[in-house]
């Protein structure tokens, strides 16, 4: 009697779990790409924020007070971004030595983020108010924070 439960139970289990899997591959993708940006602007947010409470209230090397425009994250600047990002052509900061202390990597965009083009933006406003963007997020939310 108990292995028939057990055998029902493992059977109700595969079942469920073949529904979710089938149900939309491609949205849980693009949910899972999209859960991925935002652990990264979360992580990049913590680290700058950290780096300017070790030193004292500075902004990283390449950021200022007031920044009118957003500057992509990564080590070559590009065209203007369109999505979630509006960013002047060539506008970059390469966070990648000052923040070398916090992160061994600046994460990268899951669908085609490189260490030249990381996917994500930084901003700072007149009241040093930090602003971290995922450029090319999937879902229908944008996916930023400030601190």
């Amino acid at each position: 009697m108990m292995a028939k439960i057990f055998y029902v139970v493992i059977l109700v289990a595969i079942l469920a779990t073949a529904m979710f899997v089938f149900v939309n591959p491609s949205q849980r993708i693009k949910d899972s790409r999209d859960a991925k940006r935002i652990a990264d602007v979360d992580t990049i947010l913590s680290s700058v924020h950290a780096y300017i409470v070790d030193n004292k209230g500075a902004l990283p090397t390449g950021l200022a007070t007031n920044m009118l425009t957003q500057l992509l994250l990564g080590t070559t600047g590009g065209a203007a971004l369109t999505g979630n990002c509006k960013v002047a052509a060539n506008a970059k900061v390469d966070l990648a030595n000052p923040l070398v202390k916090y992160l061994k990597t600046i994460p990268t965009d899951p669908k085609g983020g490189t260490i030249s083009a990381t996917g994500y933006a930084i901003q700072v406003d007149a009241n040093n108010l930090v602003t971290v963007t995922a450029c090319n997020t999937e879902g229908k939310k944008v996916i930023s924070a400030s601190r």
